[in-house]
Formats: structure tokens, C-alpha cells, sequence
């Protein structure tokens, strides 16, 4: 298995789609490394050389934020929109749908399980 920006990506598949197995990288990111690098992006990643590995792994840790140091770019965003309280901010904080999605029926993978409350006791039923 090649490795690239300390992730293991498969020995089976096309470079250009054993490319987004690297957190930061989709297939359009994948299609350019393939370009720019001079390599053919239908050939299997197992099958590559040392040089054309050594070229793509230059391209990806040169030219584009992956893995850990996106991870930490995305969550200090959150982070500094939470400090500055704004909208969104709040949204994260209460682990709510952040980009304006209903919520009254929906935002259940948001929201987690159902939290049921009990409805108001009826007045007609008590003698008093």
C-alpha cells in the first residue's frame, strides 16, 4: 500500500480515485494532482513508481491542506465562530443544523435520538 500524507490508500483502485481516500481531497482535487503531476490517472496505485509517487506525494504535500491540518483549520473556524457568538456559532454550540434546515420534523442525525415530553395533564378529568 502507497502512502501519502500519512494515509494508506489502496493498491487496487486508479490513482485518481485512491486519491480521495486522503481527508481534503476529492475527485476533482484528485484529477488535477494526476494532471499536474504527469502521471496516468487509470493506472493502479500499486503499480506506480517510486518517481511518480514521489511526484504526487511533492504535488499533495506542497499544494494542498490535508488530513490533520484541515481537520484543525475546519474545527478553529467553528471554534472562532462560537467565541464571536454569532448565528452559526450558537448553531454548533447546541448542536443544531448549522445552514438553515428545518427542524420541527426533520434533523434527526443533528438532533440524535427523540427526546419525548410529556403532554399536558387534561383539566376535564379531575373533580375537585
Amino acid at each position: 500500500m502507497p502512502r501519502l500524507a500519512g494515509v494508506d490508500i489502496p493498491d487496487n483502485k486508479p490513482l485518481r480515485v485512491a486519491l480521495t481516500y486522503i481527508h481534503g481531497i476529492g475527485r476533482y482535487q484528485a484529477e488535477q494532482i494526476v494532471t499536474q503531476g504527469d502521471v496516468d490517472g487509470h493506472k493502479r496505485s500499486g503499480q506506480l513508481s517510486e518517481d511518480e509517487l514521489a511526484r504526487i506525494a511533492g504535488i499533495v504535500d506542497n499544494q494542498h491542506v490535508v488530513e490533520g491540518a484541515l481537520r484543525q483549520q475546519v474545527a478553529q473556524n467553528i471554534g472562532r465562530l462560537r467565541d464571536i457568538h454569532s448565528y452559526r456559532g450558537d448553531r454548533h454550540r447546541r448542536n443544531l443544523p448549522v445552514r438553515g434546515q428545518s427542524t420541527q420534523t426533520n434533523a434527526r442525525t443533528r438532533k440524535g435520538k427523540r427526546k419525548t415530553v410529556a403532554g399536558k395533564k387534561s383539566v376535564k378529568g379531575k373533580k375537585g
